[in-house]
């Protein structure tokens, strides 16, 4: 019949019947394996659909008969984690935090659920290492403004800094003598030259002589007659080499003349007791911190742990 196939004759198989340049294709026939499992496939997908959420709708997909989602087997997952949790946070939530150092393993287990915490709320600010950055404090070095045992530390982020909708946060106020005209500006020089020297970054004279009398009559009341700081007011020493806002002298003398006034978030109300509790353990871990088994003497005598 003039309708039938042609037939390749090299190879025995039938012509689709059209043709491109001379170019014929070849009607060869798929493997039965391929076909086979394209068949698997389709009644795999029917079964997906029916058993699995497959179809969207207007605010959901179908549910499926097996009622599997996604955000369920996360609900799941994240209940395992807690109820494998619960003994620890427990006991964590039991003792109080000046005792923890008496317990290595929960202050081990402390540090690392504070490390994630950490990572989710304070690296912003604080950096991933702790390292902190001009106006955010370096949290591995060995000064404090506020106190560094864990129990200070512990307040400070319950708390926070200068939040003033809260009363029992940390609070300080270093006057603005330049902004407020309480010094000249001829005398905020001297006094900046008599600070810059009591880290070793200046050569003592005459301003820095002048600068030292300015000193103990608006300075000393806070930061000390030997400008060692006072931690009850979280005024920093201003005699080692750490400047939370920069030790050169235009950062100095910006300090002086319009004062700094850093504030933290209190977390008190934003994380449970026993994460604030990790958070303080893991900075207090991160070479810092100061007291450690002092405090654990000192509370099991019944005084308060030391701030210094």
């Amino acid at each position: 019949m003039a309708d039938e196939k042609r037939v390749d004759e090299p190879t025995g198989t039938h012509l689709v019947g059209h043709e491109w340049d001379g170019i014929e294709e070849l009607d060869t026939p798929m493997p039965r394996w391929w076909l086979w499992t394209f068949y698997a496939t389709i009644v795999w997908a029917l079964g997906y659909v029916i058993l699995y959420p497959a179809w969207p709708m207007v605010n959901r997909a179908t549910d499926g008969l097996l009622g599997w989602s996604s955000r369920g087997q996360l609900e799941q997952e994240l209940a395992a984690e807690r109820e494998r949790q619960a003994p620890v946070r427990r006991a964590l939530a039991a003792l109080p935090i000046e005792q923890l150092h008496a317990r290595p393993d929960l202050m081990q287990a402390a540090v690392e659920g504070g490390r994630a915490a950490f990572r989710v709320n304070c690296v912003q600010c604080h950096g991933s290492g702790a390292a902190g950055s001009p106006g955010y404090p370096n949290l591995n070095d060995d000064e404090w403004l506020w106190g560094g045992d864990i129990a200070s530390i512990h307040h400070s982020i319950v708390h926070g800094i200068r939040q003033p909708d809260h009363a029992e946060t940390r609070m300080s106020q270093m006057p603005a003598f330049g902004r407020d005209g309480l010094l000249q500006a001829a005398e905020i020089d001297d006094l900046t030259s008599y600070v810059r020297g009591l880290s070793g970054k200046h050569v003592a004279g005459a301003a820095a002589r002048r600068g030292s009398a300015l000193f103990a009559t608006n300075c000393a009341s806070c930061h000390g007659a030997d400008a060692k700081g006072d931690r009850a007011v979280g005024a920093p020493d201003l005699t080692d080499a750490i400047w939370l806002y920069g030790g050169d002298a235009a950062a100095i003398r910006t300090s002086i003349a319009n004062s700094r006034y850093g504030v933290m978030p209190r977390w008190g109300h934003r994380l449970d007791p026993v994460t604030l509790k990790m958070l303080a353990a893991y900075v207090h871990s991160l070479g810092g911190g100061e007291g450690g088994r002092s405090e654990l003497a000192a509370a099991e005598r019944g005084a308060a742990p030391s701030a210094n």
